[in-house]
């Protein structure tokens, strides 16, 4: 970081504990699709955890288990109704001030009374006693650590935020500091030097939000950013050959699926829904566009999602004629154009996608010709990510083409309940639910692991890849163009961190 930077984020009073300079080229840059929308963590609070400035009550190792965060310990009653998490002592915010119970209960009441992860809980107070936190709940409620573990329950201090409790500032207790923050594409953060954990090797690094995937592998190939997430196949190609670049992957707990408006008149039946899954090609998806062939998905979730995940499920075949079948059956009859209609209506949808992760819109293209050898006329729509959610709650969406992280906590239950209660999700069902499904999810809350969970998880992944609210099409994994002078990278699989504190500068 330059030292008027620093200066300037000094006098602005970002930052007012220790921070160490750097200089510029010894700055490490990051590059990602994903906008800084808000300080808020409800907002963007990914971004934060991710450039290790914020920090949550649990974290996760590099194997994806919980471990301690800002929490040394904790425990359950034996009831399940009382979980007391025990602060690490002489933790300081980038502030100066020190973490205390009452500020974890501060920040944790904010992410309750929000829309998100938190508010699943049946949570009935949070109070603050001695150096530890207690949750008191309605209900036994396993997954309360999990959810601890996500980017909207991170731990920001006090003056975080304004007299009417809006976030205006990220101070957290992370081995970074925010030295600058430009809503919505950059943030910039320097090493803070009374981290209460091992300190960070690099003394500064930025991140900015570039969108386009095109713009991303040119900062990657002309040494503009260090680290560059999230690549489509054909840069991956063109990068490899760099000798200043290595690159990265890893298999995500992350499914690329079709949203369906179940309310929809061509989309409300089953059979349907069934005829436009078996009319993917999968494999050649998965060959052709993700570059992975393995990424072809058999159903909803990948087998890092160990008992969610089916092993007896066969390779995905696609099968035009059963597809071709099941619309015969519900109605709709080929025309002369090859464009099925029923009762005068043709069957033509328009599907949804965004260019933030750049292989959607050639998967979109690919199941737009896809389904017009099934007789249905889909028309592609490549706008902006935040168009999926809002058509959602105006009703005005049809399909939406989404790659969706079912690790957004720890345990896929959290995300799951999300997107498939009864009023459907913003990155899930739409128009559509089952009861059968909302009891399963709503027992595996209260189920410890085990033999008993594993069935009714099981079960649950039975009955959305039977019903198909959503349909998968692949797997995804992440990628990553680094510069071969870091030493020390490695992908999260989770996405909870880009691992900053793992990283040094080569010294050849």
């Amino acid at each position: 970081m330059s030292p008027w930077l620093l200066a300037a984020a000094l006098t602005a009073g970002l930052i007012t504990g220790p921070v160490q300079a750097a200089n510029v080229d010894d700055r490490l840059d990051v590059v990602a699709p994903w906008e800084i929308n808000s300080p808020d963590p409800a907002r963007a609070g990914h971004v934060f955890l991710r450039m290790q400035v914020a920090e949550t009550l649990v974290d996760t190792d590099h194997d994806g288990r919980l471990v301690p965060g800002l929490a040394e310990h904790w425990e359950t009653s034996q009831d399940g109704l009382e979980w007391r998490f025990t602060l690490r002592d002489g933790v300081r915010f980038h502030d100066g001030s020190l973490l205390t119970a009452d500020s974890v209960v501060a920040a944790l009441e904010r992410a309750a009374a929000r829309p998100g992860m938190l508010a699943q809980a049946p949570i009935e107070a949070i109070e603050a006693e001695g150096p530890a936190v207690v949750l008191r709940l309605a209900r036994p409620y396993a997954l309360l650590p999990a959810l601890l573990a996500h980017s909207s329950t991170q731990i920001l201090a006090p003056g975080s935020f304004d007299d009417d409790g809006r976030a205006v500032e990220v101070i957290g207790t992370g081995p970074y500091a925010v030295t600058s923050l430009q809503t919505p594409q950059r943030l910039r953060v320097a090493r803070f030097d009374d981290y209460w954990g091992e300190p960070a090797s690099i003394a500064a690094a930025s991140y900015l939000a570039a969108p386009r995937g095109e713009t991303r592998a040119l900062m990657a190939q002309s040494g503009d950013a260090d680290i560059v997430f999230t690549l489509d196949p054909a840069s991956r190609l063109r990068l490899a050959r760099q000798p200043n670049l290595a690159l990265a992957s890893t298999p995500l707990p992350r499914t690329v699926v079709v949203k369906l408006n179940a309310a929809h008149p061509a989309l409300a039946e089953a059979p349907t829904r069934r005829a436009l899954s078996l009319a993917v090609n999968r494999q050649g998806i998965a060959r052709g566009v993700m570059r992975t062939p393995q990424a072809a998905a058999n159903q909803l979730f990948p087998p890092a999602l160990a008992g969610w995940h089916r092993d007896d499920l066969g390779a995905p075949e696609r099968d035009l004629d059963t597809a071709r079948t099941l619309l015969d059956d519900q109605g709709w009859t080929l025309g002369d154009d090859g464009i099925r209609t029923r009762d005068g209506r043709r069957l033509a949808l328009t599907l949804t996608t965004f260019a933030d992760r750049p292989e959607l819109p050639i998967i979109a293209t690919a199941l737009q010709d896809q389904w017009r050898e099934l007789g249905v006329d889909v028309a592609v729509n490549v706008g902006n990510a935040s168009e999926i959610p809002a058509g959602h709650h105006d009703g005005s969406l049809e399909m939406g083409l989404m790659a969706r992280n079912y690790g957004l906590v720890p345990d896929p239950l959290a995300t799951l309940r999300e997107d498939f209660s009864p009023d459907g999700g913003d990155w899930g069902a739409m128009n559509w639910s089952d009861p059968r499904l909302t009891d399963l999810l709503a027992s595996l809350t209260e189920t410890p692991p085990g033999e008993a969970r594993r069935e009714q998880a099981g079960a649950a992944a039975d009955l959305l890849n039977a019903a198909l609210p959503v349909i998968p099409v692949a797997w995804y994994q992440q990628s990553a163009a680094v510069n071969a002078r870091l030493d020390g990278f490695s992908l999260d699989p989770l996405e909870r961190s880009y691992r900053l504190t793992d990283l040094s500068w080569s010294e050849t």
